[in-house]
């Protein structure tokens, strides 16, 4: 039928002026208008179709159902109105979306949602990816510790978890997480760590270190040894199994007091007494309510709420102030 228009087109335009080069230009030109209106028709493509049925998150304008629909992906949708960016704004600002919403998928063929998930159809009758985990390889059914610090009830709870919300959770160790590496069995040839916050995780040592390239590089711990690099500090932490943490930038200074030490932005040097040394650290603003279990005692003997209420104290007093063990000094 387009074909039969346009040749009828061209007998109009061309008609007794065939060598017209004008003529001839003009018939392309509607030409190619008209195959672009009416048999490649551009619309919008979406990445998302919202609970009210509109197109939402515009992906790439002036695209045909066809590539906008290629990629599989779920989720996406498409509109065929070629209509101006102010339309659009209004649509997106003032009624929730695009209407005439075309989801590019209307069933679970086909659908690729990634490793941990599936597609399921959902009580709206739209097919959905939701999280569930491969947990036919898992051997271990006891509680596991996370990369987050955090005790998971067995591996299957802590990959949905990671589906979820934690994409980069990985497991730590077998059984509930530690206050020390005692009894903690790390995989392969990892090595258990205690950090700063008295936590026990499992990390790989780094054997070679790239040589120093500035001397911005160096660093100063906290047990008062000049460390080349952030990477010489960690592998000299993993090789003691504790936490040996920066005290500040830069070589380590004879310093008197907190007043010849230059911390960076958003740090307070406090000042350990017993070592006489200074330490960089950052201040909490303010502490969340703290809960009975958070208590800690600290190197004063004095039992703090919690470890962030310690650290605000130590700031307000510019004097360095450690966790000794969990709980209320009275205990131990």
């Amino acid at each position: 039928m387009y074909l039969n228009i346009l040749l009828n087109v061209y007998l109009y335009i061309c008609k007794d002026r065939i060598y017209d080069m004008f003529a001839i230009w003009r018939f392309f030109y509607i030409f190619f208008y008209w195959a672009n209106l009416c048999l490649f028709p551009a619309g919008n493509c979406w990445l998302q179709q919202g609970k009210n049925g509109r197109c939402q998150v515009l992906y790439v304008p002036g695209m045909s159902r066809e590539e906008c629909c290629r990629s599989g992906r779920l989720g996406t949708s498409w509109t065929e109105e070629d209509v101006p960016n102010s339309t659009l704004f209004r649509w997106m600002i003032f009624n929730g979306g695009a209407p005439n919403c075309i989801p590019c998928k209307e069933t679970c063929d086909n659908v690729d949602c990634g490793p941990g998930k599936r597609c399921k159809i959902n009580r709206r009758s739209k097919p959905r990816c939701v999280c569930a985990p491969d947990c036919s390889n898992v051997t271990w059914k006891g509680p596991v510790c996370g990369s987050d610090g955090k005790t998971y009830k067995d591996e299957c709870a802590l990959l949905k978890f990671k589906c979820k919300v934690h994409l980069d959770l990985e497991v730590q160790y077998q059984g509930k997480c530690k206050k020390t590496c005692r009894d903690v069995l790390c995989p392969g040839s990892s090595t258990c760590v205690v950090d700063q916050t008295n936590n026990a995780y499992c990390v790989m040592c780094n054997r070679i270190c790239p040589e120093q390239r500035s001397p911005d590089q160096f660093l100063c711990g906290n047990d008062g040894i000049i460390y080349a690099s952030a990477c010489h500090l960690r592998r000299a932490t993993c090789l003691l199994g504790r936490s040996i943490g920066v005290a500040y930038q830069g070589k380590c200074i004879k310093a008197k007091s907190c007043e010849d030490i230059q911390c960076s932005v958003g740090k307070k040097c406090l000042w350990d007494a017993r070592m006489s040394r200074g330490r960089c650290s950052l201040c909490e603003e303010a502490c969340p309510e703290s809960r009975m279990d958070e208590a800690v005692c600290a190197s004063d003997n004095t039992t703090y709420p919690s470890e962030c209420v310690m650290k605000q104290t130590a700031c307000s007093l510019g004097t360095l102030l450690e966790v000794k063990h969990s709980g209320s000094c009275n205990c131990k």
